[in-house]
């Protein structure tokens, strides 16, 4: 089950630079794991060290914000599409 992950241009320091990384999990949680084998370090800086999403990261699949669904739970399935958004911060 492939799902492509769209990845913001700070985090693509860990993916040569690519936008895009097509990985597999059939949750978000096992989508994270994957990511990080195919990009070492990413999820250190998404996730907190138990492994909840950081505060200042959101996720949507498909457009649905995670944190509506089922959070680190929601169910992926094959072609799905997966953003990852950073909250930024200024004044």
């Amino acid at each position: 089950m492939t799902v492509k992950v769209l990845i913001p241009t700070p985090l693509q320091k860990f993916t040569n630079d690519r936008a895009t990384i097509d990985c597999e999990g059939k949750s978000i949680s096992e989508l994270l794991d994957a990511l990080d084998t195919a990009c070492p370090g990413v999820k250190k800086v998404l996730c907190k060290e138990n492994g909840e999403l950081n505060r200042f990261v959101n996720l949507y699949v498909n457009d649905e914000d995670i944190r509506f669904l089922d959070n680190a739970s929601t169910s992926l399935k094959d072609g799905d599409q997966v953003s990852i958004i950073q909250a930024a911060a200024g004044g």
